[in-house]
């Protein structure tokens, strides 16, 4: 037997699922009219495309279709000209959402734009590899609670003085020594398999020796690693 639905409550339904503002849910803020905010002018942008139209109109969001019109060549290069990546210095791009492949490829075709940033958030974007994007002049990045399984996924920073991967999933220490020649002071790797690991804090320093404060510690007497025991005091030792 068919359950009879009150009609208010269909009412009420229906309009949650048409609010006024749906028709610009899936904007990006550049893709607003009469506004002319540059990338490099704000923080905190969402930068997470929607779906496509093709998903959108199985969905059955018909509604959301009006929103986005064709561009033309100049409208895009305008528009590519209004996100002006290059300038930004300091920007929070966390929580996207990253579900689907076609949104991780736009915030890397992003960050391969940011040649000028100092200060980068990426926090919880369930981002896997970045080793195709540089970062040359990123003092302070931010990847924590993201899905890195290595150092090798890391971009490149030659920069960097202050790294956040904590709660990742970075079981070995391999692929460290890539960060020995940076400036690197801070590093905070907690919440991450490898913290387990015997001498942890030892073989981390030793593998970076300008870093200064790892986990929020700063450096310990007994993270240094004892000097090697030449040959020739071995023998000593057993005369």
């Amino acid at each position: 037997m068919e359950q009879c639905i009150p009609s208010k409550y269909m009412a009420i339904h229906d309009f949650k699922k048409r609010l006024p503002s749906d028709s610009v849910k899936y904007l990006t803020w550049h893709e607003l009219e009469e506004h002319d905010v540059q990338g490099n002018q704000i923080r905190c942008p969402r930068v997470r495309e929607g779906p496509s139209e093709e998903e959108r109109f199985f969905r059955g969001e018909h509604h959301t279709l009006c929103a986005r019109k064709k561009l033309t060549e100049n409208e895009k290069w305008e528009q590519r000209l209004q996100e002006n990546w290059e300038n930004c210095v300091s920007l929070n791009l966390s929580y996207q959402d990253l579900g689907d492949l076609y949104q991780v490829e736009n915030c890397k075709r992003i960050l391969r734009r940011l040649i000028r940033v100092e200060r980068l958030w990426l926090v919880d974007n369930s981002l896997t590899d970045l080793s195709a994007i540089c970062l040359p002049r990123c003092k302070e990045l931010k990847l924590s609670r993201n899905h890195f399984t290595s150092f090798k996924q890391l971009p490149k920073l030659p920069a960097i003085q202050h790294l956040s991967l904590d709660e990742n999933n970075i079981e070995t220490l391999h692929g460290l020594c890539a960060l020995r020649h940076t400036p690197l002071e801070s590093l905070v790797l907690q919440r991450n398999p490898c913290e387990f690991h015997d001498n942890y804090r030892q073989l981390v320093f030793s593998n970076l020796p300008n870093l200064k404060m790892l986990d929020g510690i700063l450096k310990l007497p007994e993270d240094c690693p004892p000097p090697e025991t030449n040959f020739m005091s071995k023998i000593c030792t057993i005369l």
